[in-house]
């Protein structure tokens, strides 16, 4: 038996609430390059129901963009962090929270909701 079996959990998917919640999908689908993953019998998924986006090259998760109706009132206690051009984000419609400095190695972002992420550039790539 090996320790993933031992594991009371494994790792499914991401989920992010949104007031808007297709707008956000469609946001994070250009950030990351995403799509929207229809049904798997091709008919439409009711408007009103969570919004799932893929990677179309398979190797990202797959994140779930639930309707609720209230706005973001705190800071997230869990986040992602995503490879990056702050830049290019920024000009997507994301807002700067906090740009890298002598204290981190990466920029806080917060997507049109308000959700934090973070975005480590390509030259801070350090495995």
């Amino acid at each position: 038996m090996t320790d993933k079996d031992r594991a009371p959990a494994r790792f499914k998917d991401i989920a992010l609430d949104a007031r808007d919640h297709h707008a956000l999908a469609d946001w994070w689908c250009t950030a990351l390059g995403y799509v929207r993953k229809g049904p798997s019998d091709g008919t439409e998924r009711p408007r009103e129901w969570p919004v799932p986006i893929v990677d179309p090259s398979g190797a990202g998760p797959l994140i779930w963009f639930n309707p609720v109706p209230e706005g973001k009132t705190g800071k997230n206690r869990m986040h992602l962090d995503v490879w990056g051009d702050p830049a290019q984000l920024v000009t997507l419609g994301a807002t700067v929270i906090r740009k890298r400095d002598h204290e981190i190695d990466w920029h806080v972002l917060a997507d049109p909701e308000g959700n934090e992420f973070c975005v480590f550039t390509a030259e801070e790539a350090v495995v």
